[in-house]
């Protein structure tokens, strides 16, 4: 059971804490090649300013899982300008540090059994069909430190697809091609020493395999067509057998492909629809027959998001929601008891059991706030214990932060957008200057409550902040989703304009004082939006932001459906004769009037690097004046606290000159 974020809260907390043991943290070195930015143009330092520097925060750490025996911690690590997997003894001193190979970026890991550590990595290979991201998988003996890869030499580019995990850490089932042109079998993988065994021969047309809580194959989908099939089978023994054909149009094709919770030798589980009210909700579900039984649990305004089942695989535990927070319900008495208790202890925080061991007497408990980059505590319930262990940022002093509020405003279609506003401190909330923030992604994905660095930093800079979760953000029904669909660089763009103008109708933001910043999608809505509508904005900073959807689209093939189940270039084309380019940055560089500041990671395999120099080039082209950062070493983020110190700095420096906060 994991529960994954990033967020801190301060060392004294209604039930005692003690500190268990100590993490490594030192300051990382500049990459080579980034050079400090002249501070001259930044605004003087005051009382109420937090440096940069803390904002950074010099040691990264985040994500511990607590093995299955409750002895040791797992997290991820940031040293030296290094990626690690640190799996640490708790109430001891004994750390076994794992380092991630160069060249990628860890996507996830996890316990296999108490003794073995389950990782995964991607980067972009040159094939013969182009560029493409390809998946890995490594299994590392927590005792000895060695690592090994698991799979073929010669596979597909999904490397990680885990079907199962032995509880005991023997093995798991790896769904895998034999080549990117083949379909894909399930293998049984041994962790000692990556030998493998076909359990589930390759099948035509079927791409996904599903098994159980108990590592049985039950179910394979296959697309053919506008038509989904289902194959399914009740046990080991049973071949597959075809017992459903859905088209496309079906509404239940949305439920079937959000099954991932099977409980073995039942035909009955759980699954997300939208089918009865527009809105994902937790139902009961019948394999065999395909029918959506009574709603277990729902959300009169937002989507349920996720849901997990007991360590066992057989009851349902808990689901997830997210309304102005993210939220949780336990179906679990003791869990749900627990719960009522931390957030007792500790008023005005999130606080998330985020791991727990086997038997459930040690937890992982994560507190966290909009002002707060959050903690994380070892809870134990029996003794009566929370006991702090990790800040991921103790220098904050969150006393110069601002509280972030959910809002909500009209857009010019009537279409109400949910949005989050941070006001600077110690001012009055007249005529501010504004940074509008729109969020990655675009579509499913959303904002939330959550600590966001650049959030606080511009509204520590004394900036007001607009996030606003525009029309295609996630968990606010089927209604609200759809109204993003086709809608880049259109209404999508429209809501955050209409976000501006309400606040400046309001009184609280100064309309000649507006810039737009975003990083990602995010990116591109700010490189857009001075683009599109120069008279609005004074300037625009995009960090790793689409410039030409074509190319974009060309590239990617992480998406082939969307949540709804259209294809991923008709979600972001919308109307089929539409031109792309009439929406594209790098396309109308000739039109650009506004300062820009423009950064990109060298090794994104997100948005490539080659988005970045397009732009570039035209701009150059067009002899258009513009700030350029190229990051050597990252990615579609930042691993080098250097390099977002350095990101910050610029940012600061970039709207100081062309929209100054004082």
């Amino acid at each position: 059971m994991n529960r994954i974020r990033f967020k801190k809260v301060r060392a004294g907390i209604a039930i005692k804490a003690i500190t268990i043991f100590s993490l490594f943290t030192s300051v990382v070195q500049a990459q080579d090649g980034v050079v400090n930015v002249d501070q001259a143009d930044a605004k003087p330092e005051s009382t109420h300013i937090v440096e940069t520097k803390i904002f950074a925060n010099p040691g990264h750490f985040g994500n511990p899982a607590i093995s299955p025996e409750g002895d040791r911690v797992l997290y991820r690590q940031q040293l030296g300008g290094k990626s690690y997997l640190t799996a640490a003894v708790l109430y001891g001193d004994a750390k076994k540090r794992i380092a991630i190979p160069e060249n990628v970026d860890l996507r996830w890991y996890r316990w296999a059994g108490n003794n073995k550590i389950l990782f995964s990595v991607s980067a972009v290979v040159d094939t013969p069909v182009g560029q493409r991201r390809h998946t890995g998988l490594y299994v590392t003996d927590v005792a000895s430190g060695e690592s090994i890869t698991l799979g073929r030499k010669t596979q597909g580019f999904d490397g990680d697809n885990v079907l199962y995990v032995d509880p005991a850490g023997a093995y798991i089932l790896l769904s895998l091609q034999r080549s990117i042109y083949d379909y894909p079998g399930v293998y049984r993988v041994k962790l000692e020493n990556n030998e493998i065994t076909r359990v589930v021969r390759r099948q035509s047309q079927i791409w996904t395999w599903i098994a159980d809580n108990s590592g049985v194959v039950r179910m394979g989908l296959s697309k053919i067509g506008g038509t989904l099939k289902i194959h399914y089978r009740r046990t080991a023994e049973e071949k597959f057998r075809l017992i459903g054909k859905i088209k496309e149009k079906d509404d239940l094709e949305e439920a079937l492909l959000d099954i991932t919770h099977i409980v073995s030798e039942a035909d009955e589980g759980y699954v997300l629809s939208n089918k009865r009210t527009g809105r994902f909700a937790l139902y009961k579900f019948d394999y065999l027959t395909r029918e959506v039984g009574e709603m277990v649990f729902g959300h009169d305004e937002n989507d349920v998001t996720g849901f997990n089942l007991n360590d066992s695989g057989t009851a349902l535990e808990s689901v997830y929601f997210t309304d102005s927070r993210d939220r949780v319900k336990w179906f679990d008495a003791d869990l749900a008891e627990h719960q009522r208790k931390l957030d007792s202890a500790l008023p005005g925080q999130e606080a998330w059991i985020q791991s727990k061991s086997r038997d459930g007497k040690r937890m992982i408990v994560y507190v966290t706030s909009s002002t707060d980059p959050g903690s994380y505590y070892l809870y134990e319930p029996e003794l009566k214990k929370l006991a702090w262990f990790a800040s991921l940022n103790d220098k904050l002093d969150i006393d110069k932060l601002s509280k972030t509020e959910y809002v909500k405003y009209d857009a010019r279609d009537g279409t109400t957008v949910p949005a989050y506003l941070t006001l600077p401190k110690n001012r009055p909330a007249k005529n501010l200057p504004l940074v509008i923030l729109p969020h990655g992604g675009p579509y499913g994905v959303r904002d939330t409550l959550d600590y966001n660095t650049e959030v606080q930093f511009l509204a520590n800079r004394g900036y007001a902040v607009l996030q606003p979760n525009y029309r295609g953000s996630d968990s606010y029904g089927e209604a609200f989703y759809k109204k993003g669909s086709g809608e880049i660089g259109r209404a999508m763009q429209d809501d955050l304009d209409d976000g501006m103008d309400w606040l400046v109708g309001r009184g609280v933001v100064d309309a000649d004082k507006v810039c737009i910043v975003g990083g990602s999608y995010g990116g591109y809505a700010a490189l857009w939006g001075v683009t599109r509508n120069p008279e609005r904005y004074r300037c625009a900073a995009s960090f790793a932001g689409v410039t030409d959807w074509n190319k974009q689209l060309k590239y990617d093939d992480r998406f082939l459906k969307s949540r709804y189940k259209r294809e991923w270039r008709d979600e972001v084309r919308g109307q089929e004769d539409f031109d792309l380019d009439k929406v594209s940055p790098a396309r109308l560089a000739a039109q650009l009037e506004r300062p820009i500041l423009l950064a990109h990671g060298k090794k994104d395999s997100t948005v490539p690097f080659s988005q970045f120099k397009l732009y570039r080039s035209e701009l150059e082209k067009a002899e258009k004046e513009a700030e350029f950062v190229v990051y050597e070493s990252e990615g579609h983020g930042f691993s080098d606290p250097e390099n977002e110190k350095d990101w910050l700095d610029r940012l600061e420096a970039f709207l100081y000159r062309h929209n100054q906060a004082y």
